[in-house]
């Protein structure tokens, strides 16, 4: 399946759905899988609730949300973004009937091996669930209280009929909210979504304040407020109207090696010890939809998510670090690795500080190994003029800046230190003032008559040519 799913994905093929997957035992599975939901920049637009036309004014707004006091204070700020007060103020609507609970498996017939949960690639440690919607709260909140709540996607490894792993990195909100739990010598209530809408799968994935509900969230794409139901066996509120609902307990103390697992790098990622889950209960629709997809080397799904979240993001960063005009993180380095950022240099040293203030943003920019600096006269997205910016306006022992043990992905195993790692910033814009002694460059242009002399006259003489 997930051969299947990589040659539709990289032709730029349609969602799939796969009607007879077949289970380890060699049996039928009870549910269909859909996979590349996700496969294409369009469907994750539509998924947010807009088309590829106006993700940047998506993005304006998520930078309205993350800053609500704009200099003309907070009414402009909800005249200009209707939506900003239905961000800030939607609350869901809570029910006590809902299709997810349609069917209720307790105790032993909340049976794992009964989902076609797939094993990816062929030195795969096992079958691991992808697109997963872990919900979790801090120990000292109530389960009605939903601004509190963490909606992260997190690896989820099957270990056996009822046991499964659960891997965050230290600084999402699921670690810190089962820290807070262990601390207090108990097991975390956790609920893993599946097939949520994805409104909520893509909410769970972007960069919102902390103030924000990924739950209540999603729900200001739609224009409806989200509709949850008290889980049955955890003190959980869930999603309504989701596919599929894995309710369980993460113990306090207890860990399991988790992997390996192909990784977003097109590595295998190293075996580690993370929080081992019992499931209570499984719930679902009474025809359910398994979502599931791959995670490997670009393209995948998420690097085309992450390209659509690069769009949203750049007025958030624009926010913070006003000279940027645009940054791209390119696919093919794994969506964050790598930064190519455009500016509006004004004074000597600033392609510096702009590297400082991006590394030290986002905790996904903390991740950044090089960050490329150029001017705005060079398109960050296009290879030839990056190439052409290194080439022509950056000398290595001036321009380039190491830093060393700086806080890395521990999967990136080509870091000498787990979690720890190095980061080059090169400068490749136009040196100004002090940073040379020596007359720089005028870059060459044509005169703009000329070329629209030549435009014309091509044009009339080479038909087609520009087509």
């Amino acid at each position: 399946m997930s051969a299947v799913h990589r040659t539709v994905l990289e032709a730029g093929g349609p969602v799939l759905r796969l009607d007879h997957p077949v289970l380890a035992n060699g049996t039928r599975a009870e549910m269909p899988v859909i996979a590349n939901l996700f496969g294409s920049a369009q469907r994750v637009s539509a998924g947010l609730g807009v088309s590829p036309d106006k993700l940047g004014e998506l993005g304006e707004f998520l930078a309205a949300l993350h800053s609500p006091t704009a200099p003309d204070g907070m009414r402009d700020a909800l005249s200009r973004w209707p939506m900003l007060k239905a961000a800030l103020s939607t609350r869901p609507k809570i029910t006590s009937n809902a299709i997810v609970q349609k069917i209720v498996l307790e105790g032993a017939q909340a049976d794992l091996s009964r989902l076609p949960v797939q094993t990816h690639w062929p030195e795969d440690a096992g079958p691991l669930v992808t697109w997963p919607v872990v919900l979790t709260r801090p120990f000292s909140s109530l389960a009605a209280d939903i601004s509190q709540y963490n909606a992260g996607v997190y690896r989820s490894q099957v270990i056996d009929s009822r046991h499964m792993i659960l891997r965050w990195l230290a600084h999402r909100g699921g670690a810190a909210h089962h820290r807070s739990w262990a601390a207090k010598g108990q097991a975390m209530p956790v609920a893993i979504v599946l097939g949520a809408d994805p409104a909520t799968l893509l909410s769970a994935a972007l960069p919102l304040p902390e103030s924000v509900s990924e739950l209540t969230f999603a729900g200001v794409f739609s224009g409806a407020r989200p509709k949850l139901v008290p889980a049955k066996s955890v003190p959980l509120m869930v999603p309504a109207n989701a596919e599929i609902i894995i309710e369980g307990w993460v113990s306090a103390t207890e860990t399991a090696p988790e992997g390996p697992f192909g990784d977003h790098t097109g590595y295998y990622n190293a075996v580690e010890q993370f929080p081992l889950m019992q499931v209570s209960a499984i719930t679902h629709r009474p025809d359910p939809l398994y979502l599931s997809t791959y995670t490997g080397r670009p393209p995948d799904e998420p690097a085309i998510i992450g390209e659509v979240f690069n769009t949203l993001a750049l007025p958030i960063i624009r926010g913070q670090i006003p000279e940027i005009r645009d940054l791209w993180l390119p696919p093919a380095a794994c969506s964050y690795r790598m930064a190519i950022v455009s500016i509006d240099k004004r004074y000597p040293g600033q392609a510096r500080r702009v590297m400082m203030a991006l590394w030290g943003m986002l905790p996904q920019f903390s991740y950044t190994k090089l960050v490329i600096v150029v001017d705005d006269d060079i398109d960050p997205r296009n290879w030839d003029d990056v190439a052409w910016a290194l080439a022509t306006r950056m000398d290595p022992g001036r321009d380039v800046m190491v830093m060393e043990d700086t806080p890395m992905d521990y999967l990136d195993f080509a870091s000498p230190k787990a979690g720890l790692a190095g980061k080059l910033g090169i400068d490749a814009t136009n040196k100004i003032g002090t940073e040379t002694t020596r007359d720089w460059g005028v870059k060459m242009a044509s005169d703009p008559k000329d070329m629209a002399f030549a435009a014309d006259l091509v044009s009339r003489h080479i038909p087609g040519l520009f087509s």
